[in-house]
């Protein structure tokens, strides 16, 4: 009976057929079921008596041998019995059999409410309904209405309540999800519940009650021994230094337009104080989107990065952290490479993409996938340098339709179906990528994001103590340290991980010759000390033949290469010294290059190198203009340096000491080709980004014309706005301003600089005058305060400036109130005296905040309005419309005694009426010596707002220009304001015309007096 009614709802069917009960039961005893599940009791023939009563989540189900015979228990009594086997054990099983003694039928618990199941039945006493049919065999089904009553205090668990399920279309029962929400699952699945609970299931679980308990779930063999073998896989630890762990922060990001006209999308750049680093470590990244994560629907977690910051190093310490039981909320962890899942014409099917496209340590047969399909929430996916995939257009949401688990499709229509959380829904996918290019049109929508920061000076130096701490050498660590801070520029470049160890490889190599060591002071000058050991002793050819591949490879995006596609002697050799590697988690034929900057630094050597490449050609690698058809889109972003470095560094100790003399005839016309295109170029006129990539160019290529040239060209003010400053941009800027002994401006707004970088360059000399972001500015003092270096901190805060001001956002309002509360800090004490030059010089200040926000915000912009002493134009319109009101300009006015050097007042489109203009024409002679401009622009002012300001004018004898367009009083408000005009010579111009006006009577006033504009 119970099936019968899951699979034809009582209240749809029998009571549009007119049947009764007993109908029902007839129609159940010759009614057929397909078996779709026999081990699922939903699904359980009536073919089958039960003979004692079972547990099925939140069920009690019996057997009836004259359910119009038995009793109907009050609620009061479904409680008062002892707890039974079944209830202590309820949470350890799925079906448990209770003793054939008891009474109880079949019980579950609703919230409270009026029920109405069927409509025709008339209500049993005490608010319970019994739904049985004549004959044995047929469960029953009793359902309280009303408020439940409280169990007894007990030590055993108590039964669980049915929580709440959503209607689901097509479903077989009201707590099987749908098929049309499963598009991925095949049928078997649909409703299946191995191994799970409802209440597990329950959407309405909060964070603390998803906690794993510490009981396993009892697992077939085969499943238990393949996630055992995986555990064991994962559970290796890398060799070499791979194995040193320094911890990094995760940030939270946010995506947005690059601009209006644009769909890619960038990250935002948030000022120091706005980031938020992940608290709670790896536990915190995966459930930074559970709070808003509906049932069955997939979580995507995105990390992003630039190359070398250590993502993939992290996204497998997550799979180590599985493997050790850190993160019991998964049965499965995959890690998948994504250099090495792009192979386009193959088909796959997502079983090849879990089971057959790694190593894994057994294979998976489909007893384990098909676990796998039944709890996909149980799964933890991890997609690594996701940016390796040759054709991240595939993966836009419009370009995959439905699909299914068990059909065949490509490696990249696989990876779309999982982003656009159509295959394997209701899993975890943690994704790595670098955070420049058209990826993020796939991670726009991932539900929570992470940028991976890099090493502090600090973390590095440790990095550096760890490395030689494993290789054994303790008492090398202090020089290996002194060797990094010798060269500031490696340190600052240290900021990358990846440049960090190759710092340490060549310190290693340095320190074990004895003599007296120093490092390169320049990138190539690091990595042609590394490459020039390895290449004394290779086979002939084997480092351009290298170098040519990782060119060809960068091309097209890739950094994995096939074993077959080197010479076997090459790859040898590129193996034995480190060139290339086994691919972590790919094909024993896989190969890859260790490190993206090395990938990088061969791409320039073959540049520089190849007789293939035109000198003239060669300037469009750089890639430091723009180019309507660029052959070359900056994906190996790190070689423009190189090259420059290679092309115009001394022979004898860089290209002559990986290739040998013979190719000084070859690099001389590219030289010149070179020196040609970059002495071309003006600085000033670069953007930002740009100027940086010059700047680091012409630093790699050690050529004193062509840095003079560059720091010639620098422009007196210097605006960074919108750019991101790493550490080694931070460092390089500050030399070139060092050396170019002048004066120079600097606005380093929404750049991320971090405050050891903010201080270097804000406590130069030569940097008169700067802008930054106000929190970040404000922690440079305090900490400045703090160390006890007076005379930086007043040296920072004479430079500091904020003018003009834009509050675009509540935090900019807020920033600049911790700026004035500052001020009056310092004027209520004694030690210090004198205002703060930001607010003392402060004479622009614009508010767009929206109509949203602006009325929120503006009761904290009049409190500190006063402290501005020098105020001269206060400009409160916005596109978007502030609407600060009434209220707005009632409070507004009132600090109009303390703006003695307002000139311009702008209050267009405000939403203000005859009130707030009564109120403002009231205050205006308090600014009658100061005031040139005002303009009311596109309000409700009426005609008793006019007669307000038309008798207020005369007093004005500064005013010079009033703009009361677009407002709503008549030809009566008009012809005030003209006649008042009269009395005031000097006002120039009288904005008047507004639609409510006929244009005959505002043409007969402007003929009246010429200063009326219509216009």
């Amino acid at each position: 009976m119970q099936q019968y009614l899951n699979k034809y709802p009582l209240n749809e069917n029998i009571c549009k057929m007119g049947i009764t009960v007993n109908e029902v039961h007839t129609i159940c005893q010759t009614t057929s079921f397909p078996e779709e599940l026999p081990a699922d009791l939903k699904h359980r023939k009536l073919a089958e008596p039960l003979t004692a009563p079972m547990v099925t989540g939140t069920f009690l189900v019996g057997p009836v041998s004259d359910s119009s015979a038995l009793p109907c228990p009050s609620p009061p009594a479904l409680f008062s019995k002892e707890p039974t086997s079944v209830q202590t054990q309820l949470e350890e099983t799925v079906l448990t059999p209770a003793p054939p003694s008891s009474s109880l039928l079949s019980c579950l618990s609703l919230p409270a409410g009026s029920i109405h199941i069927i409509p025709t039945l008339p209500a049993l006493p005490q608010g319970l309904w019994q739904i049985s049919g004549a004959g044995t065999e047929v469960s029953s089904i009793l359902i309280y209405q009303g408020e439940m009553p409280q169990a007894p205090p007990s030590s055993s668990p108590a039964i669980p309540s049915l929580p709440k399920s959503p209607d689901r279309p097509g479903s077989t029962s009201p707590f099987a999800p749908a098929a049309a929400d499963l598009p991925s699952m095949p049928e078997p699945a649909l409703t299946s519940r191995a191994n799970t609970t409802e209440d597990e299931m329950s959407p309405t679980k909060c964070r603390a009650a998803r906690k794993v308990s510490s009981k396993l779930p009892k697992y077939p063999e085969c499943v238990e021994q393949f996630c055992r073998s995986l555990r064991d896989k994962y559970q290796a630890k890398p060799a070499g230094p791979e194995d040193i762990l320094v911890e990094v922060d995760l940030m939270r990001a946010r995506l947005e337009r690059s601009s209006s006209k644009s769909l890619e999308r960038e990250l935002v750049i948030l000022d120091w104080a706005e980031q938020q680093p992940a608290r709670e470590g790896l536990a915190g990244v995966l459930l930074a989107a559970s709070d808003c994560r509906r049932l069955r629907e997939t979580q995507v977690i995105a990390v992003l990065g630039k190359a070398g910051q250590g993502k993939s190093h992290w996204a497998r310490a997550v799979s180590r952290a599985w493997a050790c039981g850190q993160l019991p909320q998964y049965d499965f962890v995959f890690y998948l490479p994504c250099r090495c899942l792009d192979r386009p014409g193959d088909t796959y099917r997502l079983q090849d993409l879990l089971f057959s496209l790694g190593p894994q340590p057994l294979p998976g047969d489909s007893e384990v996938f098909g676990h796998i399909l039944r709890r996909p929430d149980r799964l933890l996916l991890i997609l690594d340098a996701f940016e390796e995939l040759e054709a991240q257009d595939g993966l836009l949401p419009s370009t995959c339709g439905p699909m299914s688990a068990a059909e065949p499709s490509s490696l990249r229509g696989l990876l779309a179906g999982l982003l656009q959380r159509k295959l394997l829904r209701g899993c975890t996918l943690l994704v790595t990528a670098r955070s420049r290019g058209r990826l993020a049109q796939s991670l726009s929508k991932a539900d929570a994001l992470f940028q991976m920061a890099g090493f502090s000076a600090q973390q590095a130096e440790t990095y550096v103590e760890r490395y030689f701490e494993h290789l054994g050498a303790t008492h090398q660590q202090e020089r290996a340290v002194a060797l990094l801070r010798g060269q500031p520029l490696l340190l600052s470049h240290s900021h990358s991980p990846t440049v960090c160890r190759a710092v340490c490889q060549l310190s290693e190599a340095l320190l074990e010759l004895g003599e007296e060591a120093e490092l390169p002071s320049t990138l190539t000058g690091l990595y042609v000390g590394l490459l020039g050991p390895a290449v004394r002793d290779s086979p002939p050819g084997a480092l351009e033949t290298l170098a040519r591949l990782a060119w060809e490879l960068g091309r097209r995006h890739h950094s994995a290469l096939r074993e077959d596609q080197l010479p076997e002697k090459v790859r040898a050799w590129a193996v034995a010294k480190g060139l290339v590697q086994p691919c972590p988690g790919a094909p024993e034929n896989e190969l890859a290059f260790p490190s993206f900057l090395l990938q990088c630094f061969l791409a320039a050597l073959w540049l520089a190198l190849s007789s293939e490449i035109k000198d003239k050609e060669l300037p469009q690698y750089l890639a430091l203009t723009p180019r309507k058809k660029r052959p070359y889109d900056n994906w190996l972003e790190g070689m423009p340096r190189f090259l420059a470095g290679l092309v115009f560094q001394p022979h004898a100790r860089c290209l002559g000491a990986l290739a040998g003399p013979v190719v000084a005839s070859v690099v001389d016309g590219k030289q010149k080709a070179l020196t040609k295109y970059l002495k071309r170029l003006q600085p000033g006129l670069l953007q930002a980004r740009r100027l940086l990539e010059l700047l680091h160019c012409t630093h790699e290529a050690l050529d004193a014309g062509l840095w003079q040239h560059v720091v010639q060209g620098l422009p007196a003010n210097l605006s960074f706005l919108g750019t991101r400053l790493t550490p080694p941009d931070t460092h390089i800027l500050g030399r070139t301003l060092e050396t170019a002994g002048r004066d120079f401006s600097l606005d380093l707004r929404r750049t991320g600089i971090d405050p050891s970088g903010l201080r270097s360059l804000v406590g130069l000399s030569c940097v008169t005058q700067f802008r930054a972001a106000l929190s970040d500015t404000v922690g440079l003092w305090e900490s400045l305060q703090q160390h006890g270096e007076t005379k930086l901190l007043q040296a920072v805060e004479e430079k500091f400036t904020i003018e003009p001001f834009k509050a675009s956002s509540i935090k900019d309002v807020e920033d600049l109130g911790n700026l004035v509360q500052i001020q009056r800090t310092r004027s209520s004490s004694e030690d210090i005296a004198g205002e703060l030059p930001a607010i003392r010089d402060l004479k622009k200040l614009e508010f767009a905040l929206g109509p949203v926000a602006g009325p929120q915000a503006f009761p904290k912009l009049v409190r500190i309005l006063e402290a501005f002493s020098s105020l001269q134009h206060l400009d409160l319109d916005s596109l978007s419309e502030n609407k600060i009101g009434d209220e707005g300009v009632s409070q507004l006015s009132a600090t109009f005694p303390r703006l003695k050097a307002l000139e311009t007042l702008n209050l267009s489109q405000n939403n203000i009426t005859d009130v707030g203009a009564c109120k403002l024409a009231k205050a205006l002679p308090s600014l009658a010596a100061s005031l040139l401009r005002l303009s009311l622009y596109n309000n409700c002012i009426c005609d008793v707002g006019a007669k307000s300001l038309a008798h207020v004018l005369p007093d004005m004898e500064s005013l010079r220009v009033l703009d009361v367009q677009y407002n709503k009083f008549t030809a009566a408000g008009a012809q005030q304001l003209a006649a008042s005009l009269r009395k005031c010579p000097d006002v120039e111009t009288l904005a008047l015309w507004t639609p409510t006006i006929p244009f005959g009577v505002l043409e007969h006033l402007q003929q009246l007096d010429s200063r009326i504009s219509l216009g």
